[in-house]
């Protein structure tokens, strides 16, 4: 017996339009998307009413899970992690309007080596790392106003390794050591 289609006029619920806006925001931030293309599809997505309107607006969308990525995504307002809280070993920063701060200096880190992809449009962005590792900009793009960010002088080449790169639009990157406590 062959499957019946989703019928494209049946009615959508709140659970299918947050399922819809959760895709769009993790495709947006693996940078498959651009702000211009997010906010167009977002637009449909929340004002889709029907099956067929929605699957008009994520039409071509995947995103795939990984137990050692993760994704953290907002429009607008603030993306916070502070304390005790579980980093991946490959994490994505996603925003286009948003302020984000990263402290990970008290999280749980079980990777040598943390892959930090930041893509920010007009937000700040401030990284707290860990006082005694090593940070990696090399491959950071930044807009107007650039990286600040000062090399610990013990930082030597073992411990863990923070690879923070993407871009930055409009505001400043802060990268800074944990202080002591």
């Amino acid at each position: 017996m062959a499957l019946r289609p989703k019928d494209p006029n049946a009615l959508i619920g709140e659970d299918e339009r947050d399922r819809a806006t959760q895709l769009l925001q993790d495709v947006y931030a693996k940078g498959e998307l651009t702000h211009q293309e997010l906010d167009r599809c977002l637009e449909q997505v929340l004002n889709a009413k029907t099956r067929g309107q929605l699957d008009v607006a994520v039409a071509g969308l995947q995103t795939q899970s990984s137990d050692d990525r993760a994704t953290i995504t907002a429009v607008k307002g603030l993306i916070y992690r502070r304390g005790r809280w579980q980093v991946p070993a490959n994490l994505t920063v996603a925003s286009a309007l948003a302020t984000v701060y990263l402290d990970l200096s008290r999280a749980v880190i079980e990777h040598p080596v943390v892959d930090l992809e930041v893509l920010a449009g007009l937000g700040r962005v401030r990284i707290i790392v860990p006082r005694d590792s090593v940070v990696d900009l090399e491959d950071m793009n930044t807009g107007m106003k650039g990286i600040s960010y000062k090399p610990r002088r013990s930082s030597g080449s073992g411990g863990l390794r923070i690879r923070i790169h993407g871009t930055v639009g409009m505001r400043k990157l802060t990268v800074r050591h944990a202080l002591l406590r």
